[in-house]
């Protein structure tokens, strides 16, 4: 039975039974262990929360069925939840509830219970650490430490040493080292831990599995006793201990660990000592590891990455193969997820190395003149969800027509993929893993086909350089290694920006929320957000704007021509389309928008798409009007008047009220090529794909019930809600999770949105200019969202020109797509 059965199960159970019967205690303790279960697969923290509540009731109800539950159990399986919530999400409150219990636990009679009381000391020394880590507590903490690990080591002879004991003590002296609350003196420490390792790996025996272990705790120990004391000896016998672990036979199952602990080592000998031998020991390790199947995906992908740099920097020719390995491992090591959600979070576990890898192989590309593979590789390494999602969604008209049975069953295996990775929890008999091998399958035989060579493969520069063919691309590769700006054209070779040395830097310190967050918090209108927002403007022109207007003049790029931003890193958040002021003879203040008409896009690919011909070669357009005013929008009622107006260019449907349902929205969304959205929208710190659209009586929108929709006839979308095109925090920027590319990606090929709070008093106006300017018949013959880029230009012009507008106020809104 699946978890979400189990846990209906036990919920229906619990409503029915008494809370005075003796099973009821029962029922809630089997409704926090599928809760935990279910929290280990999801990730989801509402289940780990409500599992932590559960044990906790189950605490303080009378113990039932005594042979199979009993208090303490309970309280070991609640210690484990809150010490798993507070390493996840640091609630340092959490490892204070986990100490105390540990406390009692150990207090208790050992005759009472049948209580684990090394087990339990093991975990309050771990719990103790923690609480240290997180400074929530002090010298008193560490001495506990002390003592109980000294508790653990006096009940056994030094020919056997528990290997727990030993672990816990030095757990003890790493967090005096770290708070600098030395109880004792540290080299004392060290040699005790030392000593206790050498006891255990002398009398192991080397063809047992314990004594791998051993070695690997001895070199773990060493190294950090290096770390500790600055002894170069522990260094050195770190890198003796996992070279003879390396020379044992059946080192397997550790191969990869001993090499990537091996190699950190020798990496820290190389900074103090700069042994070439060691440089080469590195470089002939490292691709063994990341070779090696044996192990993790994530693990290999982070070891690629540290490879990539490490050779780098010494200009070593391995570094393509190094990066190269690194763009292969990175799709794979998040991709047999089981939900988006989990796929995000590995990603988020990941940063640092994921989200920054792409653009320093792509920094690496151009500083070797390969401008093309550098554009290449920046498609292959960004908005990997959404590249993912659109290869499931993939058109199968062309393989239908060639081979039809082999197009249907990759439909369906597509379509089951699509279903497990948008589900909210793991579901459905075809597993995961199962479903992505099939379909590797599948694509293999396809590709042997004539033509279809290319099929579901990375776009070559060849194919992507099309994203051009409306204007030119603007896109900013923001690498510490190097940065730079590249503009696209189709018919001509990229031409390169260079950048000033400082470009990094300066871009970090703009993009940087601190100012602007804050600021954003007295309110749009205060003094401080509009000197904060003016310096961001005035810095992004700096920095990008005047280079770019520069090369565009160089080009023979002309005034007012469309021109597409594909940014990464922090520039995914900067508002690029209103840099400036620009500097003027005749005083006028002029910005980005005035010379040119721009828009975003996430990716090239996703420009590509949102250009491809309608399944319906022709429809009447209508437009879909969804609004839910409330009285904390009172400027609602006016920007749905101006929108119900336009009847009689195109006929309007409303769906205001009750009918506002988000099962009815997507319904009406399908049926209907322009759309316009007057709501509210909201953020979910740390959860993109909980961004959603607020509709009638509380009932959300999200940004997964948007993604999990197909719209043929959609064209153009106008999301008039805050936060439409913002990224949530703790969020990947080059990732792009916010409901405006949601919106582009269901199907609609070009999208309004905001980059923040929108003012409730703009509604009206923003939509009464963009619709008079889409639809003036000097844009006749031409298709709406076509226009929408250039209306959308015209209205925030004219918002500009009205008396007492705020910059915020007209920078808010964002154009993505064709």
């Amino acid at each position: 039975m699946e978890l979400d059965q189990i846990i209906t199960s036990h919920q229906r159970a619990l409503s029915w039974i008494p809370q005075s019967h003796p099973t009821y205690t029962a029922y809630i303790h089997l409704l926090a262990r599928s809760r935990f279960e279910r929290y280990k697969l999801s990730k989801q923290k509402e289940d780990l929360d409500k599992s932590i509540l559960h044990y906790t009731e189950a605490i303080f109800l009378p113990p039932s069925w005594e042979l199979y539950l009993n208090v303490v159990q309970v309280f070991f399986q609640l210690v484990i939840s809150l010490l798993r919530r507070s390493n996840e999400f640091e609630q340092p409150e959490d490892v204070k509830c986990v100490v105390e219990y540990l406390r009692y636990l150990r207090g208790l009679p050992l005759d009472t219970f049948e209580v684990p009381h090394k087990v339990a000391t093991i975990l309050l020394v771990d719990a103790l650490g923690i609480q240290v880590k997180l400074e929530a507590g002090g010298t008193g903490d560490i001495e506990e430490m002390v003592m109980l690990c000294q508790e653990l080591l006096t009940c056994h002879s030094s020919a056997n040493y528990p290997t727990h004991a030993i672990t816990a003590l030095f757990s003890a002296i790493v967090c005096k080292f770290c708070q600098g609350k030395q109880v004792e003196p540290l080299d004392g420490d060290l040699e005790e831990v030392i000593k206790c390792r050498r006891v255990l790996l002398a009398s192991a025996d080397t063809s047992n599995i314990s004594w791998f272990l051993s070695a690997r705790s001895l070199g773990l120990d060493l190294d950090m006793a290096f770390k500790c004391s600055n002894k170069m000896e522990y260094l050195d016998e770190s890198i003796t201990v996992y070279r003879g672990v390396l020379g044992m036979q059946r080192v397997q199952p550790f191969r990869f660990k001993v090499i990537h602990e091996l190699v950190l080592s020798l990496s820290k000998r190389i900074k103090l000592l700069g042994h070439k031998q060691d440089f080469d020991e590195i470089i002939e390790l490292i691709p063994l590891a990341v070779n090696d199947k044996s192990a993790k995906v994530s693990d290999r992908f982070a070891l690629s990455c540290f490879w990539a740099s490490f050779a780098r920097s010494a200009r070593h020719p391995s570094v393509s193969a190094a990066y190269q390995m690194a763009m292969s491992l990175i799709q794979t090591s998040f991709v047999s997820a089981p939900t988006l959600q989990i796929q995000h979070s590995r990603l988020v576990a990941m940063r640092g190395l994921c989200d920054k890898m792409p653009l320093d192989y792509a920094s690496y590309q151009i500083e070797m003149g390969q401008f093309t593979q550098a554009i290449e590789t920046l498609e292959q390494g960004r908005a990997l969800l959404w590249s993912e999602m659109r290869g499931l969604r993939n058109s199968m008209d062309h393989l239908s027509g060639v081979n039809s049975p082999l197009a249907a069953k990759l439909a369906a295996i597509n379509q089951d993929l699509k279903s497990l990775t948008m589900s909210v929890t793991p579901s459905g008999t075809i597993g995961i893993s199962d479903a992505g091998s099939q379909r590797n399958v599948l694509v293999s035989q396809i590709q042997e086909l004539p033509v279809f060579g290319d099929f579901l493969k990375t776009p070559s520069f060849q194919n992507i350089r099309i994203a051009a063919s409306h204007g030119p691309v603007v896109i900013i590769n923001h690498s510490e290694w190097r940065s730079d700006i590249l503009i696209l054209f189709q018919d001509t070779p990229p031409s390169l920006i260079p950048t000033t040395k400082d470009f990094y830097d300066r871009a970090v310190r703009m993009a940087r929320a601190d100012r602007l967050v804050v600021a954003r918090k007295e309110g749009l209108d205060s003094g401080e957000y509009k000197r904060a927002l003016r310096s961001v403007l005035d810095g992004l022109y700096n920095l990008v704007g005047e280079p770019v207007i520069n090369k565009f003049r160089t080009l023979g790029v002309p005034e007012q021509s469309r021109i597409w931003w594909c940014p990464t890193s922090v520039f995914c958040s900067l508002p690029l389309h209103a840099m400036g002021p620009i500097p003027s003879d005749d005083g006028v203040k002029r910005y980005f928008s005035d010379l040119y008409i721009p828009s975003y896009t996430p990716t090239l690919s996703a420009l590509i798409e949102s250009r491809k011909p309608s399944p319906k070669t022709s429809y009447q357009p209508s437009l879909l009007l969804v609004a839910n005013p409330d009285e904390s929008l009172p400027g609602a009622f006016g920007e749905m008047a101006i929108i119900q107006s336009l009847n009689s260019q195109v006929p309007v449907t409303t769906l205001c009220g009750k009918i506002t349902t988000p099962t009815g929205v997507v319904e009406g969304l399908r049926h209907h090529g322009l759309v316009h959205f007057v709501c509210h929208g909201t953020l979910e710190t740390g959860k993109p794909f909980d961004a959603s659209f607020k509709l009638f009586d509380d009932e959300r929108l999200t940004l997964l019930d948007i993604v999990r929709s197909q719209l043929p006839a959609a064209e153009f979308a106008f999301l008039a809600a805050c936060h439409t095109a913002e990224l949530t925090d703790d969020s990947i920027a080059d990732e792009g999770l916010h409901l405006t590319a949601a919106v582009q990606y269901c199907g609609f090929r070009s999208v309004v949105g905001t980059m923040w709070e929108m003012a409730d008093i703009d509604g009206s106006e923003i939509a009464e200019n963009f619709y008079k300017s889409m639809f003036s018949r000097n844009g006749e013959g031409v298709p709406y969202h076509l226009r929408s880029a250039k209306a959308l230009r015209d209205a925030t012009r004219k918002m500009r020109r009205k008396k007492g507008m705020t910059l915020e106020r007209w920078v808010n809104f964002v154009h993505y797509g064709a």
